[in-house]
């Protein structure tokens, strides 16, 4: 009787031991809290020139001005983490054969630049359109199978690299915003997608957390589509953005279709100034668009902004429209059994100056609204990081080498 007993107990401690380890990794082995964006391609320089090892290395572009004190001045103000974007343009290019080596290793040394400043760092594939200055974008990648399949081997190859890092301190996205599914026809070609972009990573990169989102700009509304039972691995964090309101936070942006670049002034939120004032502000936008828009489109445009406006006009409007996406993605959560600290506020943050625009949006309503969108993340157990270091919203750098207003970083110093 005392040997059977002991048999038992022994199998009862083998079974918990085994429930233990299966709970255990459940969880991403990435963990982090509060994050920065790089940024990427103010001063890249056009396709002709990634011949040259001179104009393209070191890379990401962040590592011809930033240096190990800059990253340790990020810890010092409050993020635990930063998201590394890297153009895969370059490793697409044929200018680039030979440098292609050096590339990978370049983005390697970068990642271990950011540890050794005490920072975790998201390696984040981050494409952008082509251009005059690029033959290879996202439209290319998306729209041509050949250009796909090129791009799920470079997302190998980058896993491959990051493959032997610490695992509790590097983490890789195989894509940023894929623009797929965005049409009202019903396309649904991204989980696909992403199914064999997280199979190239994983037989790569057996260890790291991979980030993955949903399609069209990852917006909450299309995380809400990915069913994440078929991505067979709990080693996962699942990413969407939110810029809401986007008449707000996009102010000027001339690259964000034919509505945004004549809104400019708008306070965040709009009862932050007098309705006097704010009526000033909304009749100076309806003459620039009666003065500058085609005509075909004034009414459409101006019937647009009447109803933006109407949707935030109040506090509780406001609130609506700015939860909305935090509790889609906390619903979807919790349907699929992922816990809240394996979700993440991929991106969010206010316009601070368009390139070439004179206007300069108030520190205070840019350090309002990052305050107000990282208590939403905070208070649904997700993690954030703040849309980025410097450019057009930069929260530490402008342009031309001149510092961002201090107040969304002291906002972030602040937070308990």
């Amino acid at each position: 009787m005392a040997l059977l007993t002991t048999m038992i107990k022994s199998l009862m401690a083998v079974v918990l031991a085994l429930a233990a380890s299966t709970l255990s990794g459940e969880a991403a082995t990435f963990s982090m809290k509060r994050g920065l964006n790089l940024d990427q391609w103010v001063t890249w320089p056009g396709e002709d020139q990634w011949v040259d090892a001179k104009a393209i290395l070191p890379y990401p572009e962040w590592r011809k001005f930033l240096n190990e004190d800059d990253l340790k001045a990020l810890k010092d103000a409050g993020f635990d983490f930063l998201r590394m974007p890297v153009d895969p343009s370059p490793f697409l290019s044929d200018k680039t054969t030979d440098l292609r080596d050096q590339l990978y290793a370049s983005v390697l040394d970068s990642a271990r630049m950011i540890n050794r400043a005490g920072l975790k760092v998201i390696v984040d594939m981050h494409l952008i359109p082509a251009s005059g200055g690029r033959k290879i974008g996202m439209g290319e990648v998306m729209d041509g199978p050949a250009t796909f399949d090129r791009y799920v081997e470079v997302v190998r190859g980058m896993a491959r690299k990051l493959a032997a890092e610490d695992p509790e301190k590097v983490a890789f996205e195989p894509m940023n915003e894929p623009i797929v599914d965005c049409d009202s026809d019903g396309t649904s070609l991204w989980p696909d997608r992403q199914r064999k972009l997280f199979a190239a990573a994983r037989a790569s990169a057996t260890k790291l957390t991979l980030v993955l989102t949903g399609a069209c700009y990852s917006a909450a509304s299309s995380l809400e589509k990915i069913d994440p039972k078929t991505i067979p691995d709990d080693n996962v964090i699942w990413t969407f953005h939110s810029y809401d309101p986007f008449l707000l936070t996009h102010q000027g942006a001339t690259w964000a279709g034919d509505f945004i670049p004549y809104v400019t002034g708008l306070p965040y939120p709009l009862t932050a100034v007098p309705k006097a004032q704010l009526d000033v502000t909304l009749d100076t936008i309806r003459a620039r668009i009666k003065a500058e828009a085609p005509w075909t489109r004034q009414n459409g445009l101006l019937a647009y902004l009447d109803e933006q406006v109407a949707s935030m006009d109040s506090a509780d409007k406001l609130l609506g429209l700015m939860d909305a996406p935090f509790k889609a993605v906390e619903a979807w959560a919790k349907a699929n059994g992922i816990k809240p600290e394996d979700i993440t506020l991929g991106e969010f943050g206010m316009i601070r100056q368009e390139y070439g625009n004179a206007y300069v949006m108030p520190a205070e309503y840019r350090a309002a609204y990052v305050r107000d969108m990282i208590a939403r993340a905070e208070a649904h157990g997700f993690s954030w990081s703040v849309w980025s270091y410097g450019g057009a919203f930069g929260v530490v750098g402008a342009f031309n080498g001149d510092k961002a207003e201090p107040d969304v970083l002291d906002a972030i110093r602040s937070l308990p």
